[in-house]
């Protein structure tokens, strides 16, 4: 708008009143109209300004997504891709490779071969002399380590039936428990199908691919899966004293993770010690399940877990794993540029490193370590508080519900009201750092679908589930998988109670 001139407003002075009156209505209606525009653009201003903050939150969001990996967050390593992140593993003074002492485990010479092939001096090689009179007065041997041919053998069960001479009635003798039908598969063929399928976690069309190729047999996938089910029966008792030993155990580790059951989202909920494993699928992740699969409602050890908050639900001693912490620790410290997590990681670190050099010693540290370690941990959480205060929010914009806090804050708000279970492993031996345990024995879950697919039914769910509770168990206790499944097929499967603990 173009300002007056001095010569035209006394012109319009001259004009008259009515004129200035005008005038005046004109530049009073302009000025509203600009006071209009003005206020329109400060709410788009404001508007802006909203996206802008909404936009800078989501850029950040996505960086530290970009940012982390399995060693600042609970990302697997598979999804690392080609750049190996630093290790949180703390570097031992051993070399590399096998250490000392270290027996090794080359091919050695073996005194009673299963066969020998000797090969004869016929002639000497310097002046053509016949050798055949001639006695062998030692031998040079090399041995080949190799497996026979594979193939299926036939074996035919024969019952003798007589008549008897005084009455003439036909009598039978009896065909063993295990021989029910008029042709079927034995026990060691069948310990090796669920072996293959449940163990080595091949597809069914492969393990018959396999059987074909190593044994000459075709092996339908309906076989197989029968197979599986009735070994999975044989393990029913065995699963169930599996599980009544772990709800008598002093430490269990629990975990679960999410497997897909005819394409819909269930979970594999795990509870285990370093002797035993026990697995079981179910529709939800929370305390319905672990309610039904019955250990926890009965459980009076120390639970170790990673803040699943349905856990806490159950009246028993808690533990949380320290490697999320880290983890976590990790992410704040690299992405928020903060220092007060590194200095907790450094104080957890150390007294792991404590309580590893106690335990040959007693199962306690002393007064002095424990109050230091303590008041050093709350010392570091109130320093965190500080840096992260809880939110301030206009009361235009509260909202009923919680307040939404940063990563950090709500990290903070676990360590101060969780310390006790954070460092459980300090106070009681018993208690291991972190709850990898759980995790190494769920992880095969997920191998398991990466290779042969997701289950098609619960029932082919609760089958792999108990098959691999026994498998693990065994596995656990360093006994033969191969031959611990013969044995459940032969009538005799391993229960815990005959593992050496």
């Amino acid at each position: 708008m173009k300002l007056m001139t001095r010569e035209e407003i006394l012109t319009v002075y001259e004009a008259g009143p009515e004129a200035v009156i005008q005038l005046v209505n004109t530049l009073t209606a302009t000025i509203e109209t600009l006071k209009a525009e003005v206020v329109k653009l400060a709410e788009q201003t404001a508007q802006q300004s909203k996206q802008v903050v909404k936009l800078q939150e989501r850029v950040r969001t996505l960086e530290d997504r970009a940012a982390k990996d399995s060693h600042n967050s609970s990302k697997p390593p598979s999804s690392d891709g080609f750049v190996k992140p630093k290790s949180q593993r703390q570097k031992s003074n051993r070399p590399v490779g096998g250490q000392k002492g270290h027996p090794g485990h080359s091919l050695k010479m073996q005194d009673n071969p299963e066969h020998i092939i000797p090969y004869a001096v016929s002639h000497c090689v310097g002046c053509g002399c016949s050798l055949e009179t001639i006695p062998v007065n030692n031998y040079e041997r090399r041995q080949v380590f190799d497996l026979p041919l594979l193939k299926i053998e036939t074996t035919e069960h024969r019952v003798e039936q007589k008549n008897c001479p005084q009455c003439g009635c036909l009598n039978k003798a009896i065909f063993p428990e295990n021989i029910e039908q008029p042709v079927q598969y034995g026990p060691n063929l069948k310990a090796i199908a669920v072996y293959l399928s449940q163990y080595q976690l091949l597809p069914y069309e492969r393990t018959s691919e396999l059987f074909f190729d190593l044994f000459g047999v075709n092996l339908s996938q309906a076989t197989l899966v029968n197979a599986n089910q009735s070994c999975s029966k044989i393990l029913e008792p065995v699963a169930e004293k599996i599980k009544q030993q772990i709800i008598a155990s002093g430490v269990v580790h629990f975990d679960e993770t999410g497997l897909y059951i005819d394409g819909k989202r269930h979970w594999l909920h795990g509870a285990s010690t370093q002797n035993l494993t026990y697995y079981g699928a179910h529709p939800k992740r929370g305390d319905e399940a672990t309610t039904e699969i019955g250990i926890l409602p009965h459980f009076q050890g120390t639970a170790i877990h990673d803040f699943w908050k349905s856990y806490f639900k159950y009246d028993c001693r808690h533990a949380l794993c320290n490697a999320h912490h880290l983890r976590e620790l990790t992410a704040i410290y690299e992405l928020d540029k903060q220092q007060w997590p590194k200095d907790l990681i450094d104080l957890l670190l150390e007294i792991k490193k404590a309580v590893s050099l106690q335990k040959a010693y007693s199962d306690l540290l002393d007064s002095v370590q424990l109050e230091n370690y303590e008041e050093r941990y709350n010392r570091i959480i109130t320093q965190g508080l500080a840096e992260n205060p809880p939110p301030i929010l206009p009361n235009e914009v509260r909202k009923r519900g919680k307040t939404k806090q940063t990563k950090a804050k709500n990290l903070l708000d676990r360590l101060q009201q969780h310390r006790p279970e954070v460092l459980a492993f300090m106070y009681d031996f018993q208690v291991p750092f972190d709850n990898n345990q759980a995790e190494r024995d769920i992880r095969m879950t997920k191998v398991k679908q990466k290779i042969s697919g997701t289950f098609r039914s619960q029932e082919g769910a609760n089958t792999f589930c108990r098959i691999r509770s026994y498998i693990s168990t065994v596995k656990k206790n360093s006994i033969s998988v191969i031959d611990s499944i013969k044995a459940a097929f032969d009538g005799n499967p391993l229960y815990p109670d005959v593992f050496s603990f």
